[in-house]
Formats: C-alpha cells, structure tokens, sequence
C-alpha cells in the first residue's frame, strides 16, 4: 500500500513538473481621441482602472495606445474586451464599445515565429533544390 502511494505521488510531482505554466499577456488597446471625447472619459481614468496590471500609455501624435501586461492569465482580446470601464458615478461601458482596436501582442508574437521559421524553411528547401541542380 505504500509502494503504491509513493509512486501515485511520484507520479503526480512529475507531471506538475512538466505542466505548462502561463505567461504573462501583453495587450495592446488603441483608441480613438474622438470615440474618448464622445464618452466624456480620458485615457488616464481609463488606465486608472486596470491599476493592478503594469500599464503604459501613449498619447503622442498617432493613435491613444494603452498597453497592459496581465501575469499568468488565460485572457484574450474578447474576454478584455469585455471589462466595464467607469465613465461617471452612474454609468459603466464595455472596453470593446470605447476602444478602436485590442491586440494580444503575445500571440500576436507567436504567430509571426511561426511564420518566419515556415518562410525559412521554405528557403532552406528551394537553397537546397537550387544547389543540387547546379
């Protein structure tokens, strides 16, 4: 019986061991100074209400941008998109209704690897036809 206990353990720590852990996200949100204007809300009370993630924004002469950094999460653009933002006292909006554009620059990040290391090996492919029909 505690043969058996001992490998059930054993067991169970190895497969902890090998569990993928969450990354953290990077999203990146874009607004329009228009859209922001129309809602009576700025980009800092925005920012403001996801104080407990890193946060950055950028006001400049493109774009309203605010990055936010989510540790260990399993969040997407969708389910971010979906986070109330608190215009007054009285009134609540959807960060999807306010916002142009929501990224996740992790899986944005992930895909463009991908991408790269096919093109690569696509031209490792034609190097090698290229080479062998001289």
């Amino acid at each position: 019986m505690g043969r058996i206990l001992a490998i059930i353990l054993f067991s169970l720590i190895n497969f902890q061991v090998f569990a993928e852990n969450p990354t953290a996200k990077t999203f990146l949100i874009l607004f329009k100074s228009q859209e922001l204007k129309q809602n009576n809300i700025n980009l800092k009370s925005i920012e403001a209400q996801f104080s407990y993630y890193d946060t950055k924004i950028y006001e400049g002469n493109s774009e309203l941008a605010l990055l936010i950094e989510i540790p260990a999460c399993d969040f997407d653009e969708c389910f971010l998109g979906d986070f109330l933002i608190q215009i007054n006292k009285e009134e609540s909006i959807q960060l999807q209704q306010i916002a142009f554009r929501l990224f996740d620059l992790t899986e944005n990040k992930a895909l463009l690897n991908s991408y790269l290391s096919l093109h690569e090996a696509e031209n490792h492919k034609k190097e090698k036809k290229e080479s062998t029909a001289l």
